[in-house]
């Protein structure tokens, strides 16, 4: 098995590199210089026009047009990785609860984290509701760590290392998964690397 991960440091590509150590799948990772341009070379863009990471290159998986998959995307990359190797799902209903997720966290969670007009008026209600979700610790679904709360927790995790300033106090279920998804091995090795 081929899988070939490129990104960037401080990327959405750290995503897809938690899910896969936490999964222990094995994959060659490809570090873009993105200050250089790497992502705007020609042999990069061959691989994916819209010289966007991260990109996802599996060589076992044959895409429609006959080559190898390449996925971009984080959202499209988890929720390939869970389907392929993650055995997460046993129902369209199941996969579409995780999509949800995941859709959640790169659009409407990340909308509110990283747009400031959103901050201001959205992220006091998502974490609220969040902090209500996280109560107990459990995994978002089911009863195993998966793509759904690889996808919120990243998310959530970014908060201490782009907006320290941000009060998390009236949350404290929102802290406790930061600190839980802080002190996972695999967490910190995708986030240590670039």
């Amino acid at each position: 098995m081929t899988l070939t991960l490129y990104g960037g440091a401080r990327s959405r590509a750290s995503m897809p590199r938690w899910y896969l150590a936490e999964k222990r799948i094995p994959f060659q990772w490809t570090l873009l210089d993105m200050a250089a341009g790497e992502h705007r070379q020609e042999s990069f863009l061959a691989l994916n026009p819209f010289g966007k990471v991260p990109l996802l290159i599996d060589d076992e998986a044959v895409a429609a047009d006959g080559g190898s998959l390449s996925l971009f995307e984080s959202g499209a990359i988890l929720l390939y990785l869970a389907d392929r190797f993650g055995h997460e799902f046993s129902s369209p209903a199941q996969r579409a609860e995780a999509e949800q997720w995941v859709l959640f966290a790169n659009a409407t969670l990340a909308t509110a984290l990283f747009v400031e007009s959103a901050r201001q008026k959205e992220f006091p209600r998502l974490m609220a509701a969040l902090n209500n979700r996280l109560a107990g610790g459990a995994p978002l679904l089911g009863t195993a760590w998966g793509v759904a709360d690889c996808a919120v927790q990243a998310h959530l995790a970014y908060l201490p290392v782009f907006f320290p300033q941000l009060d998390l106090s009236p949350y404290p279920n929102v802290q406790s998964c930061i600190a839980a998804t802080q002190a996972r091995p695999a967490y910190q090795a995708a986030m240590a690397t670039g």
